[in-house]
Order: C-alpha cells, then structure tokens, then sequence
C-alpha cells in the first residue's frame, strides 16, 4: 500500500499565500508523476498541477503564473506554492500520485485524504 498524506491548508485572506505538502510512503518501489487536485463544492475535480520525476510540470489555466509545484524525489514529498490566492481558489485539495509498489506488474493511482484551502475576500 501507497499512502499520501497532505499539510498544509487552512485560511488565508485573497491575494495571500499558502504552501501544500503532500509525503507518499508505504510500499514504494517508484513514484512517477505527481500532482494537485481540487474540488469546490458543486464542482468536478479538476488539475492543478502535475510534475514528472524529472521535474516537468503542467498547470492548469486558472493557477498559471500564480501557484508553482515543485517535488523532492529522495523526500517523496511534492509541494504547491500558492501566491495571489483568490476566493475562487477555494477548495479541497487532493495530492496524487502514479506510482508502483515493490512486486506490483503495474502502476497505479494513488490519492490523499485531501486539505481544505479557505479564500476569505
């Protein structure tokens, strides 16, 4: 088993900032990619933004020029700089993770609990 633990959220005021944390441990031959996820109440989850083992990242166009990730492959750990941050912003926020555990024929999909990120305007 994979597990990922998210830190990090809480309240901040609109144009403030926050920084994401999300460790993966457990059985872990390899992670891959790893990335952010959010979900507001009423709405689909949608990316935030992703990073690969070798440090490309792909962000989706809501947080572009606003929210940087960043990962330490040796920690297993991922990060998400949140700057400028706007009510819209508010959500859950899922840490995820493609990984393969030691043994598998596979990789898969693994998920955090998620972390609530308030926008007070």
């Amino acid at each position: 088993q994979v597990q990922l633990v998210e830190s990090g959220g809480g309240l901040v005021q609109a144009g403030g900032s926050l920084r994401l944390s999300c460790a993966a441990s457990g059985n872990i031959f390899t992670i891959n990619a790893m990335g952010w996820y959010r979900q507001a109440p009423g709405k689909q989850r949608e990316l935030v933004a992703t990073i690969t083992s070798s440090g490309s990242t792909n962000y989706g166009d809501s947080v572009k020029g606003r929210f940087t990730i960043s990962r330490d492959n040796a920690k297993k750990t991922v990060y998400l700089q949140m700057d400028s941050l706007k009510p819209e912003d508010a959500a859950v926020y899922y840490c995820n993770a493609d990984g393969v555990e030691f043994g598998a024929v596979s990789g898969a999909d693994y998920w955090g609990q998620g972390t609530q990120v308030t926008v007070s305007s």
